[in-house]
C-alpha cells in the first residue's frame, strides 16, 4: 500500500510561517495528483490545495489562497506546501494525499483521494 509521510509542522507566532513536506515511501509521485488537507478538533477536513501530476495547474481552497503555495520537487520526488501569513485559525493536522493525475475541478475533496500521510500538526499561537 503506498505510504506517505508529512513533516515540517510545529508551533509558531501569528503571522509566521512553515513549509510541510509530503514524502512518498516506496513509490513515484510522478502520476499522481497530490493534495493537502487540514483537520481542527472537532471539524471536518478540508481541503488546502491540489497540484496535478503533469502540468502547473494547482487548486486552493478560500482561506488559504494568496497565503499558502504548494510545489513539487520532481527530482527530490517530494510535494511541499509552504504556509505564511499564519492565523491562529489555521491551526489543524495537516495531510497529504494522492489521487489520480488531475485535481478536481469542482473543489479539493478528500473523496477523490485514496491513499494518506499520518499528518503533522501545526500550531498557531503566540
Amino acid at each position: 500500500q503506498a505510504q506517505l509521510v508529512e513533516s515540517g509542522g510545529g508551533l509558531v507566532q501569528p503571522g509566521g510561517s512553515l513549509r510541510l513536506s509530503c514524502e512518498p515511501r516506496g513509490f513515484s509521485l510522478e502520476h499522481y495528483a497530490v493534495g493537502w488537507f487540514r483537520q481542527a478538533p472537532g471539524r471536518e477536513r478540508e481541503g488546502v490545495s491540489c497540484a496535478n501530476a503533469y502540468d502547473a495547474t494547482t487548486h486552493y481552497g478560500d482561506s488559504v489562497r494568496g497565503r499558502f503555495t504548494i510545489s513539487r520537487d520532481k527530482v527530490k520526488n517530494m510535494v511541499y506546501l509552504q504556509l505564511t501569513t499564519l492565523k491562529p485559525e489555521d491551526t489543524a493536522v495537516y495531510y497529504c494525499a494522492t489521487s489520480g493525475p488531475y485535481c478536481s475541478g469542482y473543489g479539493i475533496s478528500a473523496d477523490d483521494f485514496t491513499s494518506w500521510g499520518q499528518g503533522t500538526q501545526v500550531t498557531v499561537s503566540s
